[in-house]
């Protein structure tokens, strides 16, 4: 049984089944619970090659995978932008997960990643149709790269929007981080 209630300002929806709540905030998207989303990979070092050809090549810092959901903004884009620069999970000299990007003025590569709006509740085939629109998810990928460019890190590099694309990765770690500006209100 699905339950909802008000928090303050954010309405909690329940499901009693795993006892777990979701806070989904009164002033979302227009369908009111699709936002973008990100998966974020703390590396030593990673490259992309381009429909076979270009490779771009980073050093150590994060790789971003990120999809833009129907009805996200440049509000979701900038909220991703600061939480992704300054998550802390680099390690300090206590060993510790503590230093951000900015802190280690370390590098990032963003990749567009449009499985990432899969949705599996009905069968075994991904339903992609909760992604923005190519060009709303061009034009906001595009703006998230350079807000990023703009903040104090090393060097930024990109995949191609749209392109075949083939990524390897160094993990550090592992640590994998998954975003989803739904889930955390923004």
């Amino acid at each position: 049984e699905i339950s909802c209630s008000l928090v303050g300002s954010e309405m909690c929806i329940r499901d009693s089944r795993r006892n777990l709540p979701f806070y989904r905030s009164k002033s979302t998207n227009r369908k009111g619970i699709y936002n973008m989303r990100a998966v974020i990979q703390r590396i030593n070092g990673a490259e992309i090659t381009i429909n076979g050809g270009e490779t771009r090549k980073v050093g150590e810092g994060l790789v971003v995978f990120i999809c833009a959901m129907e009805g996200d903004t440049d509000a979701q884009a900038d909220f991703l932008v600061q939480k992704v620069c300054g998550l802390r999970v680099f390690k300090d000299e206590n060993d510790k997960m503590n230093r951000s990007l900015e802190d280690i003025k370390g590098d990032m590569l963003i990749v567009s990643n449009i499985t990432l709006s899969a949705d599996m509740k009905h069968g075994r085939r991904p339903d992609f149709s909760r992604s923005a629109s190519p060009s709303e998810a061009l034009r906001l990928y595009n703006y998230f790269v350079e807000q990023v460019k703009n903040q104090p890190i090393g060097k930024v590099c990109t995949g191609e929007f749209g392109a075949h694309m083939h990524v390897s990765v160094e993990n550090d770690g592992p640590v994998n981080i998954i975003i989803d500006t739904e889930r955390i209100g923004k």
